[in-house]
């Protein structure tokens, strides 16, 4: 079998993988009822959620930006946002969700000439909205906890994967304490210079925060337009279950998240008290408005050249 073949059958694999997930999930659910649901969503809703998206990127191409400069890589910002719509694109129809990435880090790195610095700048700059998405999720979290929304013992999962979230960064701490090798020098050289360093963390912090709130944005316009918010209380707890969801989609094993989304909604509205129809209703929602808004990306596969 070809390698072209073998990428191929694992695509198809993927993608069966995905439709099968999301199967279980609906079958899991009563479907009448999220049909109902889905038929509740405002189309008013999607100018404005839209507009989000569309702020989203730009402010992440600017982050990416201003992260790959202070590694010493020239990038102009409008082939930057170019090149960040692309990877959205590809990050929606390719299984993984990273895709996207490492071909926006090889085609930056193809025309800076500076292959490993590109790499990094890609990976530190989502790292950076990561980092700030878990520091998020653990206060939603917290606050779910302390207004008695959810009982502690529902949580036990939760709180294993956000253990292990730890450990995988305390073993990357590790490593790059000890310096072991040349490349985990390097590797710590660049984040500090480029996430750690006192005088770029608050930038970091501050856009990741911004684009955060921009992907919270797109769930409460469509949350608003369902009749999903009554109050500022039933808005944070959109916020916070939202929150949830965008880290479960850090899971690589289907196509931008499908499925894994809808069953982490699934398991997470009832624990709320709220019906599961109504969370994977939004998560179906807002998996298809980023799909859309990530179209424009299919008009830049072109070579780019940088700046």
């Amino acid at each position: 079998m070809t390698e072209l073949r073998q990428r191929q059958v694992r695509l198809a694999a993927r993608w069966l993988f995905t439709v099968l997930v999301i199967g279980f999930v609906i079958r899991s659910i009563d479907s009448g009822e999220l049909w109902q649901e889905l038929a509740r969503f405002s189309p008013y809703v999607l100018v404005p959620a839209l507009a989000l998206t569309v702020f989203q990127v730009a402010l992440s191409a600017w982050r990416w930006r201003y992260t790959v400069e202070r590694l010493g890589l020239p990038l102009a910002y409008g082939v930057a946002v170019r090149e960040y719509y692309l990877a959205t694109f590809l990050n929606q129809v390719l299984p993984g969700g990273v895709l996207g990435d490492v071909n926006r880090a090889w085609r930056h790195g193809s025309g800076a000439g500076e292959r490993l610095s590109a790499v990094h700048g890609v990976a530190i700059e989502r790292l950076s909205g990561q980092l700030v998405l878990a520091l998020v999720v653990v206060i939603s979290g917290i606050w779910l906890l302390g207004s008695g929304r959810v009982a502690a013992g529902q949580w036990n999962g939760g709180l294993l994967l956000g253990a292990g979230v730890i450990g995988v960064f305390l073993a990357l701490w590790l490593a790059l304490k000890t310096g072991l090798a040349a490349y985990l020098q390097r590797l710590r050289r660049d984040l500090y210079e480029s996430l750690l360093n006192r005088t770029v963390l608050p930038v970091q912090i501050g856009s990741s925060l911004l684009v955060l709130a921009s992907y919270l944005g797109v769930f409460l316009c469509l949350a608003w337009g369902a009749g999903y918010i009554e109050s500022t209380e039933s808005a944070a707890i959109i916020v916070s279950l939202g929150s949830i969801l965008l880290l479960s989609m850090v899971v690589p094993l289907t196509v931008a998240g499908w499925g894994i989304r809808e069953g982490a909604a699934a398991l997470l509205w009832p624990m709320a008290g709220l019906p599961a129809e109504q969370g994977v209703a939004l998560s179906v929602g807002y998996g298809a408005l980023v799909l859309v808004s990530s179209l424009p990306g299919a008009a830049f596969f072109r070579p780019t050249h940088h700046g």
